[in-house]
């Protein structure tokens, strides 16, 4: 757990938001979840939307960590296979764990930012190592409008996600497969 104080507390309300929903976000609800006396995350966030603010930003911050560390580890995938099974990998990264609280707080934001136009522009999609990895991949292949197709590719993916959080269950690799092979068409 990170010793800063502030990111303590955006991490518990990122896990609390993931648990209870928007309505349970409250600052008392992130003070027991932290194991905080009462009033201490009012102390550092006065308002709920400064709360949910700083919740947003360190989920962005978290995610895009996660993103770069997997550019890192990954080379442009060569071929087909091997594209679907790095998202594959990364898909399941997300419906898991960590990965699936933060999945949860992340749409539940996303909703939220339909009434907040400040949230929206911090959960904007950003560039990052996972999607030059898909965008160098379909650029390889001569694709025109690898650019389009990665966005079109990836919003399809986190549709699964988003799918798959609500319904249950798992993306399989045919799922996959199939969007890859609908991009590279």
């Amino acid at each position: 757990m990170p010793d800063d104080r502030r990111t303590v507390l955006a991490d518990t309300a990122i896990a609390v938001l993931a648990e209870t929903g928007m309505r349970g976000l409250t600052h008392r609800a992130v003070d027991r979840a932290a194991g905080l006396p009462p009033g201490t995350t009012s102390a550092y966030y006065r308002t709920r939307q400064a709360l949910l603010t700083a919740l947003v930003r360190r989920l962005v911050a978290l995610d895009q960590a996660e993103l770069e560390e997997i550019g890192r580890r990954t080379q442009v995938p060569r071929d087909a296979d091997e594209l679907v099974a790095g998202i594959a990998a990364f898909v399941e990264l997300r419906l898991t764990g960590e990965g699936r609280q933060r999945s949860l707080a992340r749409y539940t934001c996303a909703v939220e930012s339909v009434r907040h136009p400040e949230l929206r522009e911090i959960l904007a999609p950003r560039e990052n190592a996972g999607r030059r990895i898909v965008h160098d991949f379909l650029a390889a292949r001569g694709l025109a409008d690898a650019g389009t197709r990665t966005v079109t590719l990836l919003t399809c993916i986190d549709g699964l996600v988003f799918d798959r959080l609500v319904n249950g269950g798992s993306v399989s690799d045919a799922e996959i497969r199939q969007l890859v092979a609908t991009a590279l068409r």
